[in-house]
């Protein structure tokens, strides 16, 4: 029996997908407890309008990523810290600093969690951290640790 996948199931599939399952399994257990619903015409057509407007979504965030992208590979950001005499810092640039400083310089609120930075930042000086949009999209940004 064909059954269209409402949610994700275990071992059997995602959420919008077609699948084939037994009768029992599928009128027994699936659709009572509306995991699935039966692939009727009408329920395919409602599917693929779904996955057209799963996909406009998709398309338009894409674009909205490439372009917060662009924006922050303009310029590096500039973080300000305190230093000593020898040129380190007190502590260490942390991810939420980071965040902080792209929303002040360049407009865009990303999650500190989706920012990683690649080795520990003590001293002045310009550096590199990663940003993970999710979908396989992520960016290198510059930073540079400036003196208050």
């Amino acid at each position: 029996m064909q059954i269209i996948l409402i949610q994700d199931v275990d071992n059997l599939g995602a959420a919008n997908e077609l699948v084939a399952v037994k009768n029992g399994y599928a009128r027994n257990f699936l659709i009572p407890r509306k995991m699935a619903v039966e692939a009727s015409p009408s329920n395919l057509k409602q599917l693929e309008e779904r996955m057209k407007q799963q996909q406009k979504k998709e398309a338009k965030m894409l674009a909205e990523i490439n372009s917060v992208i662009a924006k922050l590979q303009e310029g590096a950001v500039k973080i300000g810290a305190k230093t000593g005499t020898s040129g380190k810092i007190f502590g260490s640039v942390t991810s939420l600093q980071i965040s902080r400083a792209i929303r002040e310089q360049k407009g865009y609120e990303i999650d500190r969690k989706r920012i990683s930075i690649n080795d520990e930042v003590k001293e002045l000086g310009s550096y590199k951290a990663v940003i993970d949009f999710g979908n396989g999209k992520n960016t290198e940004l510059e930073f540079e640790v400036v003196a208050e």
